[in-house]
């Protein structure tokens, strides 16, 4: 009995060890996604398209440099262990490139934002791939990967509504003053290596299943020929570009179209704390339904609610708190079961390929959901340029309906695509158990 909770108890403190990095990952990309374009564009007087344009390009530039970097976290024969090293190296330097573009100077140009956006965005990528390839390994069976998935977007939620608490700190307003960008600045780039380091000290490094190291060749047609892999990198790329659209107009959306900007940061911590309440409700509907099944249901109710923010007007805030608190239950379903079905298609590729490189596949996840960052960032923006619609000041009625169907209808196309690839997705409990015990077997 002893032996038994002993070990329960440990697994917990792992997990919790674990889940640290999430954290101040979390803490760093919220402003990143969200902030920054506002933050360059409203504070520091950059053209909107201009600054469209270089988010794109930082975007490409980063997404072509994620195959490099899982490829490397894959190969990496550190005595401490592939993932664990990997995680600590990138630590400090993704930290200094957070505090750099988050307090820039009051003559930043698009040249500095490009320049430190980039930086930022590639160290992200180096410490964020491998630590989640890391969570990917650590548990072998179908629902022990709820568990890890759940333990670190939690904390990612945490890390979220950190950063929100944070910014409030400083202005009760919004999310795009210098001040809120640097706390920021200074909380990430004091804690981000501290909760590597104490991830590295207590999570052990999982086993490595590969039985031999593919050529690229080799590697690129298991990867090709991997065919759930190939539906759920679609149904990534269809979902993320969803979640981008809003994401990215979410200030402007509150602020010029429901025209009440002091309640964006409590409608932020609305809908994040929702989505932490909603990951118990997520691990419930996997074990009942299956992960892919949970997700595509929670992806059909997010669409059908946030469809209705496109007919809400000035003064219309509180059934707009409605559907960020609606919409923010499902937001833990997006969160949690996608990572937890990601570690099973890897499971696909290890028993066919000898191989287990889940840096790599991560890395090619990655990829799709930044390519679907920047469409949306790349579509959204120059469409609302059209439209006549400016940062900051009058905007037109045109403008302003323009906003509201990009921001409310313009994602629902692309969650129904990802829900048609999902719904029959052929790796359920029982294909992965069998899965884990050919892998095993050799």
């Amino acid at each position: 009995m002893n032996s038994r909770h002993d070990e329960k108890r440990l697994a917990g403190r792992v997990l919790f060890a674990y889940s640290l990095p999430a954290i101040l990952l979390a803490t760093l990309a919220l402003p990143l996604y969200i902030v920054v374009p506002t933050f360059y564009v409203s504070t520091l007087g950059l053209p909107l398209g201009a600054v469209g344009f270089v988010l794109l390009a930082i975007r490409i530039v980063d997404a072509v440099a994620d195959p490099a970097i899982g490829w490397l976290s894959d190969r990496l024969n550190a005595p401490a262990g592939r993932r664990r090293t990997f995680v600590l190296a990138s630590a400090v330097p993704t930290a200094f490139a957070a505090f750099m573009l988050y307090w820039p100077p009051d003559d930043a140009g698009l040249v500095y934002l490009a320049i430190w956006g980039t930086a930022l965005s590639i160290g992200y990528t180096c410490t964020l791939l491998p630590y989640s390839a890391w969570g990917a390994e650590l548990a072998n069976d179908y629902s022990g990967r709820l568990r890890v998935s759940a333990f670190r977007e939690g904390a990612t939620l945490i890390g979220t509504l950190g950063a929100i608490a944070l910014a409030f700190a400083t202005n009760a307003q919004a999310l795009s003053n210098a001040g809120d960008l640097r706390v920021l600045a200074m909380f990430v780039g004091a804690f981000l290596p501290v909760a590597a380091c104490a991830a590295f000290l207590w999570v052990p490094e999982p086993r490595d299943r590969s039985r031999h190291r593919l050529g690229l060749a080799d590697a690129g047609r298991f990867l090709v020929a991997n065919r759930p892999f190939r539906r759920l990198i679609l149904a990534f790329v269809m979902n993320g570009f969803a979640n981008a659209v809003p994401a990215t107009l979410f200030l402007y959306f509150v602020g010029q179209r429901l025209e009440a900007p002091q309640w964006s940061g409590p409608l932020l911590l609305a809908y994040f704390v929702s989505g932490l309440a909603g990951i118990p409700l997520a691990l419930f509907a996997a074990r009942f339904v299956g992960k892919h099944r949970a997700w595509c249901v929670a992806m059909t109710a997010a669409a059908v609610i946030f469809g209705g923010a496109g007919f809400l007007g000035a003064g219309d805030i509180h059934l707009f708190a409605v559907i960020c608190v609606a919409t923010g239950l499902l937001l833990g379903f997006d969160l949690v079961l996608p990572p937890a079905i990601q570690a099973d298609v890897i499971d696909q590729d290890t028993a066919t390929s000898g191989e287990q490189r889940s840096g790599l596949y991560f890395a090619a996840w990655s990829l799709a959901t930044k390519l679907s960052l920047a469409g949306a960032v790349g579509v959204v923006f120059p469409l609302l340029g059209l439209a006549g619609f400016a940062g900051e000041g009058n905007n037109s009625a045109g403008a302003l309906d323009v906003l509201s169907m990009l921001y409310a209808w313009l994602p629902i196309p692309a969650k129904l695509a990802a829900i048609v690839l999902m719904w029959r997705f052929p790796i359920g409990e029982a294909e992965q158990q069998a899965l884990r015990q050919k892998i095993e077997a050799v």
